[in-house]
């Protein structure tokens, strides 16, 4: 898909993804979020376990100054401290790299080099992070119609907020194994779907066993595009969960030494696939065809 770079398609998409990015951006300052860059090496990262949707191949670590670090999977960790310690909400647009087996090369949705809008919330709730994502959609969608009339072979219309909301169990028990492609493909807006069994900083009821957190799926067939929670702050309760699933503690030090302390506060937050958000905006069926440089999973391109 280099080749294409000087092609008027792919000027098209370029000039959505701009315009997407500014009305984003836009509206997040607008609303009092603080723009934050990016970390992209780390002692700590999302260790994408046991979330039951990630296929990871392999986990890119190596040694500098004599320490061990990764690279991001995501930024959570991070955000986590950042919304203890740092400003009360604020957004980063987070490169992530996840080698994903060969055999998501076809899926469309997935790559290994990848940017997600990233936003937290302290002291936020599922209500808060829903509005917000849903206000930045509307808002992008009215803003690129034209420009993205001639990429797609259906209208893009405006998304009726707010967005329905679902339960996991729900969906799974109405459409099956393919529930993820059934229901996205059947949907006339996005949706939420909630109460997803996932990481150790997603905030699970200990009593009743629900889950608070929530991904977001987009109409025709585009799939899931958002994932987010509620967090855990509780040393004792963290700390649990990292033994449950496995994890090592060592690798969650700092947020640990921070839970323990009491600065560990609670807060909410989501991450979107830009990616994924671009290619749903413009009609496209596969997100490598966004990046000028794409990240196909099981090809190394030239550049």
């Amino acid at each position: 898909m280099i080749h294409d770079l000087d092609s008027p398609r792919k000027r098209a998409i370029l000039s959505v993804q701009t315009k997407a990015l500014s009305v984003m951006t836009s509206e997040l300052i607008r609303s009092g979020f603080e723009w934050i860059l990016p970390v992209t090496l780390a002692k700590s990262t999302d260790p994408l376990w046991p979330d039951p949707g990630a296929s990871i191949e392999k986990r890119v670590e190596f040694e500098i100054y004599g320490e061990n670090v990764r690279t991001m999977q995501s930024m959570i960790i991070h955000k986590l401290v950042l919304a203890s310690l740092g400003p009360e909400k604020f957004f980063i647009i987070s490169p992530n790299i996840r080698i994903e087996t060969r055999k998501r090369a076809q899926t469309g949705s997935h790559l290994y080099e990848f940017t997600q809008l990233e936003t937290e919330i302290s002291g936020g709730k599922t209500q808060d992070v829903f509005r917000v994502y849903e206000d930045l959609i509307e808002a992008t969608v009215n803003a690129v119609r034209d420009d993205a009339s001639e990429l797609r072979k259906t209208e893009l219309s405006v998304p009726q907020t707010p967005f329905e909301v679902h339960s996991r169990k729900e969906v799974e028990e109405k459409y099956g194994k393919e529930w993820e492609k059934i229901a996205s493909e059947k949907a006339s807006d996005p949706f939420w779907l909630t109460d997803i069994p996932r990481e150790f900083y997603d905030y699970q009821d200990e009593t009743t066993g629900a889950w608070r957190n929530y991904d977001l799926f987009l109409p025709e067939g585009y799939g899931e595009v958002i994932s987010g929670a509620e967090r855990e702050h509780e040393y004792s309760k963290i700390v649990r969960k990292l033994e449950r699933d496995g994890v090592k503690k060592d690798d969650y030090a700092f947020l640990l030494n921070l839970a323990k302390d009491g600065k560990l506060k609670p807060s909410a937050g989501a991450g979107l696939g830009l990616e994924r958000f671009v290619a749903y905006l413009c009609g496209i069926k596969h997100v490598a065809e966004v990046q000028p440089f794409p990240r196909i999973p099981g090809i190394v391109p030239p550049l």
